[in-house]
């Protein structure tokens, strides 16, 4: 009787030793640590903040402005959080948010109501962010450089529609839903935003192909090509999924403020990256976390209130901004890989 030999077992049919934890247990370990790490900070600068001015920072009203605050900041960094993870990165999204928030409040726009404002922010961040793809994607240009031009481009337009003036909005629907009469449960309606946005962000990186597809880009893009992913067609997907929410965040700092500037979005590219950053996203690509970057908003944002109440000079705030960054570069250096 002929004897067929059975085929070579490659190396990832092999079965791990009884005693050994399974490689994700490892990673969900080291996801852990830098959660409850953050989570850490965050409580520290609670308890200093409710030290310092108990009767003022631990007001209802105040917890309050800095969520919604950290809103507008946190749903631009969870489109950020893909890019970089993706090995990207958008220096264009506070232009983005400016000239989505002025083309949105032109008198022509405001005739359409909030709906017409709030499709307009929209397409006016998916647009730009669909140039920024085009570019990076199929242009082959540095993103770097891409989304600098994009970002020069953005303002100098944003500047031109205004002259330089303030655009207020009249529509009452869209100033009600930034008073108290519109809370649900004591929450503001840009917090809810937030968390939708923030909850969506999390399932698609954590629980489908397309969040899977991000990771590999950014971990090695030819061996992404090399399984089979358009590499490009998924620069393009995460570049407008970047310009989408730039356009939900001026359509909420519209709400916030009740009105359209061009100076809008100021350095929100840079708290974005930094609260990715400290969040745990590497800036090489292929990992980062999505309530890792949430908590890193929320931690930047406690430090800004917490500097505010103590009127503290925002050149020492800015330092101490910088200080958390670098802390976190280093840690990030110090962590072994998981991949």
């Amino acid at each position: 009787m002929t004897q067929h030999a059975s085929p070579p077992r490659d190396s990832t049919d092999k079965v791990p030793p009884s005693g050994a934890a399974p490689a994700w247990r490892g990673l969900m370990a080291h996801a852990d640590v830098r959660t409850l790490s953050l989570l850490g900070v965050l409580a520290a600068l609670i308890l200093i903040g409710g030290i310092t001015k108990p009767d003022e920072f631990l007001d209802t009203r105040n917890l309050q402005l800095v969520l919604t605050q950290a809103s507008v900041i946190g749903v631009v960094t969870v489109g950020m959080t893909f890019v970089i993870i993706s090995g990207g990165i958008d220096l264009s999204v506070g232009a983005i948010v400016a000239l989505a928030s002025v083309w949105a409040t032109t008198v022509a726009t405001q005739e359409y109501g909030v709906a017409g404002i709030l499709f307009t922010a929209v397409l006016v961040g998916v647009g730009c962010g669909l140039v920024n793809g085009v570019l990076i994607a199929y242009g082959a240009m540095v993103p770097f450089i891409a989304t600098l031009a994009m970002l020069a481009s953005a303002r100098g337009l944003a500047l031109q529609i205004t002259d330089g003036k303030t655009q207020i909005v009249t529509i009452p629907s869209v100033l009600d839903l930034g008073e108290r009469d519109a809370y649900v449960l004591g929450v503001p309606p840009l917090v809810m935003v937030f968390a939708v946005v923030t909850v969506i962000g999390w399932l698609v990186l954590n629980r489908t192909t397309f969040g899977r597809r991000t990771v590999a880009v950014g971990g090695n893009p030819e061996a992404a090509r090399l399984a089979g992913i358009d590499v490009r067609r998924q620069r393009l997907y995460l570049y407008l999924l970047s310009g989408l929410c730039c356009g939900i965040a001026a359509f909420l700092l519209i709400i916030l403020s009740g009105s359209g500037q061009n100076t809008n979005g100021n350095l929100y590219e840079l708290d974005a990256i930094a609260a990715a950053i400290i969040g745990g996203t590497l800036l090489t690509g292929g990992r980062g976390t999505i309530v890792g970057s949430v908590l890193g908003v929320l931690i930047f944002t406690t430090i800004t209130n917490i500097f505010a109440l103590n009127n503290l000079q925002s050149d020492v705030q800015q330092i101490a901004k910088g200080a958390i960054i670098v802390a976190a570069v280093l840690v990030q250096r110090r962590t072994p890989s998981t991949t």
